[in-house]
């Protein structure tokens, strides 16, 4: 908590336990950002849950649809919405606590280099018993009218690839430090011990 600025990985997290973990901290006054919104999970299987969003699409205003209400399609806007439903975003807290929140489907940049956390409370993987059925509202996101799954894919399929790139590299440089510094461990030896004695 009281970090500048914290990335979430939203990937292999259920939607409910992790929106109410963001809203926790959003009202504590902390900066989130959740990307790959669109590897985010739901308990339950993927044809009831979509049979569920398309309940949700046939709710709207009376007489006027474009008075509300608004149903967003985007994997980012989704979960941004259940945060919402978490906030008391009508009064000024909560308003200004949704303002601190940024979803994203994908990871564009700056956020491919910033270092990246989980939420363990909320990690499908613990928190739901094996063999129970789960699915990506990200698929029903493109079933029901989300048209940049493709694209979204393809951008991270690159990003992976140079993610991998640096990793391999900065592997190597770490080795060539550590046999760099036992090369020269037995010249400095004697200034190690000095230091040591001095408490440093």
């Amino acid at each position: 908590m009281f970090d500048k600025l914290i990335v979430i990985d939203g990937r292999q997290h259920l939607m409910g336990r992790l929106a109410s973990t963001v809203a926790k901290e959003l009202l504590s006054g902390q900066h989130v950002v959740v990307v790959r919104c669109e590897e985010i999970e739901v308990s339950g299987n993927f044809y009831r849950n979509k049979l569920k969003f398309m309940a949700f699409l046939r709710k709207k205003h009376l007489t006027n649809p474009k008075r509300g209400q608004f149903h967003f399609r985007r994997p980012s806007k989704v979960f941004w919405r259940t945060v919402r439903g978490m906030l008391p975003h009508k009064g000024p807290r909560g308003q200004a606590a949704l303002d601190r929140l940024k979803v994203l489907d994908g990871c564009p940049p700056p956020y491919d280099k910033i270092k990246k956390l989980v939420v363990p409370a909320a990690l499908r993987i613990v928190r739901l018993r094996p063999g129970r059925r789960y699915c990506k509202i990200g698929r029903i996101s493109h079933e029901l009218g989300w048209g940049y799954q493709d694209i979204v894919a393809t951008l991270e399929e690159k990003r992976k690839v140079k993610a991998k790139e640096f990793y391999v590299k900065k592997k190597e440089e770490a080795s060539l430090k550590k046999k760099a510094a036992e090369n020269v461990s037995k010249e400095v030896a004697q200034y190690d011990t000095a230091l040591a004695a001095l408490g440093y």
